[in-house]
């Protein structure tokens, strides 16, 4: 059953996505004018509808030595599909399950595992379950971020990161949507270039423009509300994206 909800309401969803722990309702209903009384009944209500489910950790998993955080696809009967989520939920080392609206691959579980010998005593599991693993990869990056329309209208938008992809040796391709007011906007790739806008380990490899995919070249024009596709030989350094956004 869906629920309804206001601005005060897809506010206070906003501030908990955007950092739980240090967001006071005091802050959110100065904003909002109403009392950190009418905050805090709100937040119990939406709990209870079952919208606000809980307050989860980021837990960067790949910087404990030895651990590695895994995403398997896989496939589940559908009518078994429900069932089947909740059951891979209570295998040691699952730490997220997702049901995917497809015939095939529609489950996507992350676990994290010591070394591989524990993924792969997972995987097992997994197949034990009767789910069929269709895929798997090793994540190397997460990234999250509240949801931006539940947001005031004020808030400076950085760049979209869409994609992420790790290549051979330390490569590395993104993709993400280049932000209104982004420094590098309206610039050619030959001026962003000279004007060491883009680093010199970083080649513009893909544009897509309102559905349409152009091949970079030097007088290429970048766009607010470009997808750009980014290679770079070397890791990317968050300060090196923000001139495709205001940060």
């Amino acid at each position: 059953m869906t629920q309804r909800v206001d601005e005060i309401d897809k506010r206070i969803l906003y501030y908990l996505a955007l950092d739980a722990r240090n967001t006071a309702t005091s802050d959110i209903a100065d904003e909002m004018e109403v009392t950190p009384a009418t905050i805090r009944n709100r937040i119990a209500q939406l709990e209870e509808q079952g919208i606000l489910r809980g307050y989860l950790a980021d837990i960067d998993y790949k910087s404990i030595d030895g651990y590695v955080t895994y995403h398997f696809r896989c496939t589940a009967p559908i009518p078994d599909r429900a069932r089947l989520a909740q059951s891979a939920l209570e295998i040691s080392g699952v730490i997220t399950v997702q049901e995917l609206m497809a015939g095939s691959a529609n489950l996507g579980i992350t676990v994290v595992g010591a070394d591989t010998n524990e993924i792969n005593k997972i995987a097992g599991e997994l197949s034990d379950l009767g789910l069929e693993i269709e895929d798997e990869s090793v994540i190397e990056g997460e990234y999250h971020t509240p949801y931006n329309p539940f947001g005031p209208e004020n808030v400076p938008k950085g760049p979209s990161l869409t994609d992420f992809m790790s290549l051979a040796g330390d490569a590395e391709v993104v993709e993400f949507t280049v932000s209104e007011g982004a420094e590098i906007a309206d610039t050619t790739i030959e001026e962003a270039v000279d004007e060491e806008l883009l680093a010199d380990e970083m080649l513009v490899v893909g544009i897509e423009r309102d559905g349409d995919v152009l091949t970079p070249k030097g007088e290429t024009v970048i766009q607010t509300g470009d997808v750009v596709s980014l290679f770079s030989k070397a890791p990317l350094e968050t300060d090196s994206l923000e001139v495709f956004g205001t940060q």
